[in-house]
């Protein structure tokens, strides 16, 4: 993962009051040891784990009336605590290829092509991070950022999982492929089964939007299409469900034969 060491990663103006919300959300924010500038809870809840890394880690906690959580909350799902965090620092494509090599493994990524729902952005991240990927790529444009919405949906996975914004996901995907990196599309109609894919070595996953699928560039600079089999009458999943399909399975790839 991103060390604070290195090159200092970089921040968008607008996303310098992030907030999170919900007690996995905020837990993880606690262990990951991000910065964290106050955490609010609601009085009489039972945060005791919180309350515990909050004060281990010299964490201002505020006790208020929940209708005050109500009116600050994003989400509308705040359980009872929002955390106050420093912006989420994006990740350099460097850490995402450092992470990989610090595990030992053969880099796995998630590129979001066009994402727009920061649900569907923070699951894919908790299922990226489930998975053990060593990280995900986001577009600069036209898609979910890192907000509250999307950091309550990874559930705590985004305080451990790599986000790297791509100015140009097309350049970056060019990149990818000059460092070694097998790109798979995710699509109905692809020319490559998803048991017959070959994730073993360094791959990258692209996930289209949630109404459109993967953007015409994008689609033409994958190295493969693959297809999930669908035996039931609906032939479709949503973003976030087929991306998990794709990177357990690149997981049972990898560690078949172990």
């Amino acid at each position: 993962m991103h060390n604070p060491k290195d090159k200092k990663p970089y921040r968008d103006a607008d996303e310098e009051n992030t907030q999170l919300e919900g007690r996995n959300a905020v837990t993880e924010l606690l262990r990951s040891g991000q910065a964290c500038d106050k955490v609010f809870i609601a009085q009489g809840a039972r945060m005791g784990e919180i309350l515990t890394l909050a004060k281990a880690r010299g964490v201002p906690v505020v006790q208020c009336d929940r209708r005050k959580l109500d009116a600050m909350s994003q989400t509308g799902n705040h359980q009872g605590v929002i955390a106050q965090a420093a912006a989420h620092a994006y990740a350099e494509l460097d850490d995402l290829f450092r992470n990989a090599e610090q595990k030992g493994e053969p880099p796995l990524f998630v590129i979001c092509d066009g994402i727009a729902d920061p649900h569907n952005l923070g699951a894919i991240i908790r299922s990226a991070e489930t998975a053990g990927a060593h990280g995900v790529i986001i577009p600069k444009r036209r898609a979910a950022g890192l907000t509250a919405v999307a950091a309550r949906a990874s559930a705590g996975a985004l305080a451990y999982m790599p986000v790297h914004k791509a100015v140009n996901l097309s350049a970056l995907i060019d990149t990818l492929k000059e460092r070694g990196v097998w790109v798979f599309g995710a699509e109905a109609d692809g020319n490559v089964g998803l048991y017959e894919a070959d994730f073993a070595g360094p791959t990258a996953i692209v996930i289209g939007s949630e109404g459109e699928g993967i953007s015409r560039l994008i689609r033409e600079k994958c190295d493969f299409i693959v297809s999930i089999p669908m035996r039931g009458k609906v032939n479709s999943l949503n973003a976030s469900n087929a991306a998990a399909v794709l990177l357990f399975e690149a997981v049972r790839r990898r560690t078949r034969g172990k």
